[in-house]
């Protein structure tokens, strides 16, 4: 028999109170269900079963199991892959589908379920999460920059950190690191700032001479900042776009100087372009930058960058600013979301002509991006609403044939599109300053899960209530123990010997020091007190008015300066009064 069987045997199971363990609610994801909002647009078959009733989308089955309760920390990531083949496998680990189902040949993308996180009170312009999946990171033209921890937040989904990076200047683009341990920020200034996790400021880059005309000689930037986008293996390394139509790679730790500046020069007249986006391919040997002539520009990380090794010109229409610049996880396309209204997809074998565009696409936001999915197979953008307040609509749209496969409506147009691969979640910045995090509670990991998983809050006590709302208390000055008196009947001795002890309520106070001065003070004979005060100036202690009026009799009497006047000076003849003057007529 073991140790534990024998204890409980004996009636002891354990020592100690057993913590009582919360139970959580299992519908709790059920508030923050999305409605059936979201159409489907794949094919025209699709659309003819929404015209039948039948529906177009449905949550994932609730039996599935759940992949935070294994404690996985798997990197299985975007939408399930659909089955072609139409068999399902019975195993445990894979749910259970009904074959005759029209449902098994759409993607099942992590929608079903929605949190809101609203603290800006302008649009999202710059939306970001570390690689963990435990941090957001976001910028807004209020000028604000907001970090949130979904481990920390609360039911009121507020920021844990808010400052703002650079005054009144509207947040252009933020970057985490590859190790989630410092990210950038990018704003309408022309210098970029790096902050540490916590949303301290570490480096501030240094901005260029803008009276030197060839911007190779110049330190840092001379206009305003666009983008940025760290080097995918090395994390000392990022670049910066700017309008001063220049791209610069910047070391980590050297912010008095950039490591090297790529000059874009266009074919207009001038030979300067603002460079809108910028970005590294995922081996990091590639540089990608998009401009405002519509060029696309690529260059090799090992070349001089004198010249670019690839160039579209009209890869979007001239003037527009094209939001983002994404390179797929293969490294042989590339896709940009223009101001345009489109959105292209390039092949880097054939840099010539798009493969695939899709248009038709409101931009009401030179920001608005375009990402591909974790499993490379979708691409996410948001378009505009029609009309002013209206509901904007987040596109899920097929890689090869960019038709879209979902449509989601949000409250209002999205900007900022992001989906993290790790915890299997899109985050979406809409223009009206809220950020909308759409989830799955079976295939999504963490994240929004976090807050739920905290269960209901508690009810509020007397503790938790301010000092005006509870009852306050009273104190009189004698009660505090500083003015009380002690106990009766109990002696003092102790308290006195304590006292004692004590080398400040016990030093004597020092003596006045006779005959020469020792230990830095200065001594004083006995006669020296007597001295001073024998001969003691009095003329603080008069009144200067009584001092001079004094000599006023002595002055008149023996006058010094004055004493040539009583020979020589006339004597005075008034004027007689009025008074006279009558009384002599009437004589």
């Amino acid at each position: 028999m073991s140790d534990i069987d024998m204890l409980a045997a004996m009636g002891i199971t354990g020592f100690g109170k057993k913590p009582k363990q919360r139970q959580l609610d299992p519908n709790r994801f059920e508030k923050n269900k999305r409605g059936d909002t979201s159409t489907l647009a794949s094919s025209s078959s699709a659309n003819k079963k929404e015209e039948d009733g039948q529906p177009s989308y449905t949550a994932l089955s609730a039996s599935k199991p759940k992949l935070e309760e294994q404690g996985s920390d798997s990197e299985d990531i975007g939408p399930v892959p659909s089955n072609t083949s139409g068999q399902v496998d019975n195993t445990e680990d894979e749910p259970e589908f009904d074959a005759s189902g029209d449902d098994l040949d759409q993607p099942q993308f992590p929608i079903s379920h929605e949190l809101i996180m609203k603290d800006h009170t302008k649009v999202v312009s710059a939306l970001t999460m570390d690689p963990s999946g435990a941090r957001v990171l976001s910028g807004s033209h209020d000028y604000d920059c907001k970090l949130w921890d979904f481990g920390g937040m609360d039911w009121r989904c507020k920021p844990f950190k808010t400052w703002e990076p650079a005054g009144s200047y509207y947040v252009h683009d933020v970057k985490f690191s590859n190790d989630g341990q410092q990210f950038l920020v990018i704003s309408g200034t022309t210098q970029a700032k790096m902050y540490d996790r916590e949303g301290e400021e570490l480096a501030t880059y240094i901005k260029g001479d803008p009276y030197i005309r060839d911007m190779k000689n110049t330190s840092g930037h001379v206009a305003e900042l666009t983008s940025c986008a760290w080097h995918p293996r090395d994390s000392q390394t990022f670049i910066t776009s700017s309008v001063d139509s220049t791209i610069r790679i910047w070391d980590v730790e050297d912010k008095r100087k950039q490591k090297t500046v790529i000059v874009v020069k266009s074919k207009e007249r001038g030979a300067r372009t603002k460079v809108s986006a910028c970005g590294y391919s995922l081996d990091g040997a590639l540089i990608g930058g998009a401009c405002m002539d519509g060029a696309l520009h690529m260059w090799q990380t090992k070349s001089n960058f004198v010249r670019p090794s690839m160039t579209i010109e009209g890869a979007h229409t001239k003037g527009s600013e094209t939001g983002s610049l994404v390179f797929s996880v293969d490294g042989r396309t590339v896709l940009t979301r223009g101001g345009d209204d489109t959105v292209k997809l390039w092949d880097l074998r054939s840099f010539k002509k798009p493969l695939v565009t899709r248009t038709g696409l409101a931009t009401l936001y030179p920001h608005t991006n375009a990402i591909f999915s974790p499993d490379n197979k979708y691409v996410v953008t948001g378009t505009g609403a029609t009309s002013k307040g209206g509901r904007g609509h987040l596109l899920f749209i097929n890689k090869d044939t960019l038709e879209t496969v979902k449509d989601l409506e949000v409250d209002s147009t999205p900007v900022k599109v992001f989906w993290h691969s790790k915890i299997n979640q899109i985050l979406t910045g809409l223009s009206n300053g809220q950020i909308c995090v759409l989830y799955s509670p079976d295939t999504s990991v963490n994240g929004a899960k976090l807050l739920l998983n905290k269960g209901p809050p508690r009810k509020a006590t007397i503790e938790d209530m301010s000092d005006a709302v509870a009852a306050p208390t009273i104190i009189t000055p004698h009660a505090l123990p500083m003015f009380r008196d002690s106990e009766l009947g109990r002696s003092t001795k102790r308290k006195r010997d304590k006292e004692r002890m004590d080398p400040r309520k016990s030093h004597r106070p020092e003596l006045p020091v006779t005959g020469p001065g020792r230990g830095g003070r200065v001594g004083a004979s006995a006669t020296q007190h007597v001295v001073q005060n024998l001969v003691r100036d009095t003329t603080r202690d008069e009144d200067p008015r009584e001092a001079l009026l004094k000599l006023a009799a002595t002055a008149d009497e023996n006058p010094v300066w004055t004493a040539a006047w009583r020979a020589n000076q006339p004597k005075p003849v008034f004027a007689p009064a009025e008074g006279e003057e009558e009384g002599e007529k009437e004589t």
